[in-house]
């Protein structure tokens, strides 16, 4: 990976013993903010890699947002197969929080994959910049909803383009990954479009069954027929070998880094498939959090932003079209057009 970043951080904690990686990609348009992801890698090295590609992707997210903040990210790369106690989570938690209030304000974290509000309190013992802390707490609690509601919003928005309507009784969508906004997604679109779901975690079935959702093996998931697949789970999903064996007309969801490699966007666009990009569909939460927490908005201020993703996805899928481009490509000249101040 070509170096693009401002700053990189990769430190031994002093409490624990383990691994964490903070990268400030961009502070162009404000404090870099991205989330603090606790997952299991290979080794550490894969969560380095990990923490520079999400952090770019932060700075995209924001400049294609409208916000005035860039992009950064904090991993904690567990050993495969490490399980920590809470005591060992509590302070591996507070290893990356010294990181996070050792910039000084440029960068903001919050919840990741793997962590919560709940661990943002416990960040919070030893820096104000972590974000998200439940409403008890004074925060603005789970970004799930908002993130889920940027998403809808962007489904809307490209079915319009793609389907012809944003209507979708009868169409069927597939969500692979029944996480928290996975859940939420489906949730919303139950009742109206046949929904057909998929997780790694066997244990989800139960949320499928309670919403009346039907089940998909999560090998099967992306090859399944559908109008709509919604990647809501892990990255690195969307390659050339699984691109070849889709069959839907529109990719819209949350997962982050879906794209094994920038190119698989051509090859989607080849195939006929409308893809929006990531950074693009999932930026609800982000844009919650900040209109809140640090521009003071209320709710229905910090929601009609939220809201206005749509917007934002309309217009790039017109321009691919005039252009004879992809979503990506005006996502990156968008937010690259911001970045530069043009």
């Amino acid at each position: 990976m070509a170096w693009e970043h401002q700053q990189l951080v990769v430190r031994r904690g002093e409490r624990t013993g383990l691994p964490v990686a903070v990268a400030i990609h961009s502070t162009v348009l404000g404090p870099a903010a991205g989330g603090c992801r606790l997952w299991q890698y290979p080794d550490w090295r894969a969560g380095v890699e990990d923490v520079l590609r999400l952090s770019k992707a932060m700075t995209y997210k924001c400049a294609v947002a409208g916000l005035s903040y860039g992009g950064g990210k904090t991993v904690i790369p567990l050993p495969a197969g490490r399980v920590l106690t809470t005591a060992e989570r509590e302070a591996v938690l507070e290893d990356a929080a010294d990181i996070v209030d050792s910039f000084g304000g440029a960068y903001l974290t919050g919840p990741d994959v793997g962590t919560s509000s709940a661990d943002m309190v416990v960040m919070r013992r030893r820096t104000p910049y972590a974000y998200c802390l439940p409403e008890s707490e004074g925060g603005t609690g789970s970004s799930s909803g908002p993130t889920a509601v940027g998403v809808l919003a962007a489904l809307r928005a490209a079915a319009r383009t793609v389907l012809g309507t944003d209507d979708l009784a009868g169409r069927r969508v597939v969500i692979s990954g029944l996480g928290s906004v996975g859940a939420i997604v489906a949730r919303s679109l139950a009742g109206g479009a046949e929904v057909v779901v998929s997780d790694v975690d066997d244990a989800k079935r139960r949320t499928a069954e309670e919403l009346d959702l039907s089940w998909v093996e999560p090998e099967k998931a992306l090859a399944t027929p559908a109008d709509i697949i919604v990647p809501a789970a892990v990255g690195g999903v969307l390659s050339p070998e699984t691109v070849a064996r889709l069959d839907c007309a529109l990719v819209v969801g949350p997962a982050n880094n879906q794209l094994t490699d920038d190119s698989v966007a051509g090859a989607l666009a080849g195939r006929g498939i409308v893809w929006v990009p990531d950074f693009v569909a999932s930026a609800g939460g982000v844009i919650y959090t900040l209109s809140r927490e640090s521009d003071r908005l209320d709710h229905d201020g910090a929601m009609a932003r939220v809201e206005r993703i749509g917007d934002t996805v309309g217009t790039l899928l017109a321009q691919a079209h005039a252009n004879r481009s992809t979503p990506l490509a005006e996502a990156i000249a968008l937010a690259d057009r911001r970045l530069s101040g043009s």
